[in-house]
């Protein structure tokens, strides 16, 4: 397996961060601000930054097909940033929240996104031609506190958000004249906005952490502060699921996740690494770490001369230097994305944490 590709930006959280659909171009979420960092040869330069938020920006995605950023704040304001000869050009999205926002996402149609936020509801908002401004319509109902995480099925009209009150749900956001009727699936035939297709808890409804749809849409996994991970696999519409599998790990919460096939999950959190997760309707099972312990320059035992030992112990009061984890991420793991894909799945993924670092993972 290929060494993880190691960025270390600067010493602040990364709230958030995405790649663009050609890989060059890397905008992570820092502070009150976004930096956008350009790929040259094998490092990333910082190149622009998108001011506009007076609080901490907490989510950002860029749309792969139209290059379009969106970000959203503890400001309560979310600005979608088109590409123009004179640099990005933000405009304000209308929420009508009145608490922070808290992640945000692109449909894959790229017509609209879902923010999470503070104030108990998502806003699905949408371009109006008419007006030439983006608006918003509320998935209220039956969110009973913060939303943490928001993630779109393939066919952007199902949404399922996790949140602080231990469920995770699927929702319509189904808006006349902007979405195409979508197909009938697992989750519901007639899917009028706000419909509620289906609701979850796991065994000690923790807070949900994550969200996240399977490749084909037709399983959802969310990881809660319980330390669990939890698959729904669903059977039909208005029909209890046909299996829900909770796996109970011995790690630290995970934060994030993301399927890098559909018998297959990547999760990372509060354990500053990446795990791998694997299994099927009968079952699933974490299968260990994505990093080999024994990476060189981090375990460096050389043999103590009794000289420095003593002088060690004198200086530090301790004989080994134990403030670097024997991780590559020196903090919690914030946020992990698809990379690159192939045809058979994601063969790599990104991470970014609280260290400051983006790291690029080969599977």
């Amino acid at each position: 397996m290929a060494p993880p590709e190691v960025h270390h930006l600067f010493h602040h959280p990364i709230a958030d961060h995405s790649f663009a659909a050609d890989r060059q171009t890397l905008a992570v979420a820092r502070e009150n601000s976004i930096d956008l960092y350009q790929r040259s040869g094998s490092k990333f330069e910082l190149k622009d930054e998108l001011t506009g938020h007076d609080k901490t920006v907490t989510g950002v995605d860029i749309a792969p097909n139209s290059g379009k950023i969106v970000t959203c704040s503890q400001d309560r304001n979310a600005y979608v940033w088109e590409p123009s000869p004179e640099g990005w050009k933000p405009t304000l999205v209308l929420l009508r929240i009145n608490r922070a926002a808290t992640c945000v996402r692109w449909a894959p149609s790229e017509t609209k996104f879902a923010v999470g936020s503070g104030a108990r509801l998502v806003p699905v908002c949408y371009f109006e031609e008419e007006d030439n401004w983006w608006v918003s319509k509320h998935i209220k109902k039956p969110i009973r506190s913060t939303v943490t995480a928001v993630a779109w099925h393939p066919n952007s009209v199902l949404l399922a958000a996790g949140s602080t009150d231990g469920h995770a749900r699927v929702l319509s956001s189904f808006i006349k004249g902007v979405d195409a009727r979508p197909e009938p699936s697992a989750w519901g035939e007639r899917l009028p906005f706000n419909t509620v297709c289906g609701e979850f808890l796991n065994n000690t409804a923790g807070w949900v952490h994550s969200v996240a749809f399977s490749p084909s849409g037709n399983a959802l996994a969310f990881a809660a502060h319980d330390s669990t991970l939890t698959v729904v696999y669903p059977s039909g519409p208005e029909e209890p699921p046909r299996a829900v599998v909770s796996v109970s790990t011995q790690v630290l919460p995970f934060m994030s996740l993301v399927w890098s096939s559909e018998s297959e999950i990547i999760a990372a959190g509060y354990n500053c690494e990446a795990y791998r997760l694997q299994g099927s309707e009968q079952g699933w099972q974490l299968a260990g770490s994505l990093e080999s312990k024994g990476r060189p320059g981090v375990q460096d035992h050389r043999e103590e001369s009794a000289l420095n030992m003593f002088k060690q112990m004198d200086l530090k009061g301790k004989v080994t230097d134990d403030t670097k984890l024997k991780t590559v991420h020196q903090n919690t793991v914030q946020t992990i994305r698809s990379f690159e894909e192939s045809g058979s799945g994601v063969t790599k993924i990104s991470s970014s944490g609280v260290d400051g670092r983006v790291v690029i993972w080969t599977l």
